[in-house]
């Protein structure tokens, strides 16, 4: 192969999601403007046939784009170029085509319209995505593990109850997702820049019709309605809010990915291995998470690319300038691409997930003597020890044992020291007692099922009939 190839179409991206964005469903979506704008101007009155629009209904997907790159190749114009194009196959309708309008008529309304499409589908792989890791953390929900800050073992939370903190952000995520397609207008019929001086010479100065013209497009192309107020282009911080929400779901995959990369160096966690897939070329017993590593990847090149849209809609002069139109053809398709990316490839790692019970107990009966420490304090006290005698005795027996693990390598003997002091007054049964790891999870298993219950229920009802649905990766 002599020329570069993306790979975000080659190796990453969906059918679905790259189809939105395809030249195809881009013209298309311009034709099919151009026939709604001669609808609603015949509707309200304009010298425009039947036999105009059925030509040109007739020809919404016959695009013919070596013409149309002849065109623009001569006129050095897109939408000219594909308004002639139009033309020669609608010789009838040629006269009327884009009547009134402007370029970003169909330039603007279809990146809103695609940009619609491509939200509706990304929601639909985030409500996905929850579902599976709603019955992961459902499952795992009364695990003991270690939980950890700063990556130091801490208190003892549950498989599920971090599971749960994942699913947490992807909410948030799908919330965002989901107020912005409802947030969405189209640019709708305004004009060079955006006064509908056009329309209303159109109409012979009929505010009403213009108004009407407005509303009625809208309506055809699937909106309840249109921006009120543009100058030649909708505002360009529509592509910075697209942005930031696609970066917010970047943030929480990245931070899920990394988690499920360290649990897999523990050996506690791991992610889907399939039965001839290599680890490495040379250390042939590797196990590498390389879906949550090709995420992580991915997740930061959406990351990278929110800030693009927010330089451009800063620095808009007035009613537009056309130093925005390269940048938002990679920027905002880009983005949506890679996301695209990493909620299938996520989407994959959830559906196969691995928990290593045994690991996770072996870690978790290693740090438990300390951990149960406060416990062991209250016990002595009952028996009619000193608070403050109990709690030196323990921090000093505590520190014994740490060095004993760390500067031996041996096991924790924090348990026998306590058992063998008679400060406290516990036989090895009176602390054996306290060492269930479930009476150190608090509420991890009722928070589960309340946060599953009020946050993720109300998702899975929105998307029953997608539930379930399976990835297969390209690579």
């Amino acid at each position: 192969m002599e020329q570069y190839l993306n790979p975000l179409i080659e190796r990453y991206s969906s059918e679905k999601m790259l189809k939105i964005f395809s030249p195809y469903n881009k013209f298309s979506n311009w034709r099919k403007l151009w026939i709604a704008l001669a609808e609603s101007e015949k509707a309200l009155g304009l010298n425009i046939s039947d036999l105009q629009i059925d030509e040109m209904k007739q020809h919404i997907y016959d695009i013919d784009f070596i013409k149309a790159a002849s065109y623009e190749k001569k006129f050095r114009h897109d939408v000219m170029a594909h308004v002639h194009t139009f033309g020669d196959q609608c010789p009838n309708a040629k006269p009327i085509i884009h009547l009134g309008a402007t370029s970003a008529y169909v330039g603007d309304n279809t990146d809103l319209i695609v940009m619609r499409e491509a939200l509706m589908l990304t929601q639909k792989k985030l409500a996905i995505l929850i579902d599976k890791l709603a019955a992961f953390a459902n499952e795992t929900k009364h695990i003991p593990t270690l939980g950890y800050t700063h990556f130091q073992p801490a208190q003892l939370t549950t498989v599920g109850k971090r599971a749960s903190l994942w699913l947490l952000d992807l909410v948030m995520d799908y919330e965002d997702v989901s107020v912005l397609i409802d947030q969405i207008k189209m640019r709708g019929v305004k004009g060079t820049t955006g006064t509908q001086a056009s329309f209303l010479s159109l109409f012979d100065g009929n505010h009403e019709k213009v108004i009407a013209l407005d509303r009625m497009v809208a309506n055809k192309m699937g909106f309840k309605e249109s921006l009120a107020v543009t100058g030649q282009t909708y505002t360009r911080k529509y592509d910075a809010k697209v942005a930031n929400v696609l970066n917010g779901v970047a943030l929480s995959l990245h931070k899920m990915t990394n988690d499920i990369r360290m649990l897999q160096s523990l050996k506690e966690v791991e992610e889907p291995f399939e039965k001839n897939q290599i680890g490495s070329s040379a250390m042939a017993y590797k196990r590498n998470p390389m879906r949550s590593e090709r995420v992580a990847s991915l997740c930061k090149y959406v990351m990278s690319l929110s800030t693009s849209p927010q330089y451009v809609a800063a620095t808009q002069w007035f009613e537009r300038t056309l130093d925005d139109s390269a940048n938002k053809r990679l920027s905002i398709s880009e983005a949506f691409l890679a996301i695209d990316a990493c909620l299938d490839i996520s989407n994959n790692i959830a559906t196969g997930l691995v928990v290593y019970e045994k690991v996770i107990e072996k870690h978790v009966y290693a740090e438990l003597p300390f951990m149960m420490t406060e416990n062991i304090i209250m016990e002595a006290v009952k028996k009619g020890g000193d608070r403050q005698e109990l709690h030196e005795s323990i921090r000093v027996h505590s520190m014994e044992a740490g060095k004993k693990v760390k500067l031996e390598g041996l096991e924790n003997d924090l348990i026998d020291r306590i058992v063998n002091d008679p400060i406290f007054h516990l036989s090895l049964d009176d602390v054996k007692a306290l060492m269930n790891p479930k009476d150190y999870i608090g509420r991890s298993i009722e928070q589960v099922n309340e946060f599953l219950e009020s946050q993720v229920e109300p998702i899975r009802a929105n998307h029953r009939e997608s539930l379930g649905e399976m990835v297969d990766l390209k690579v």
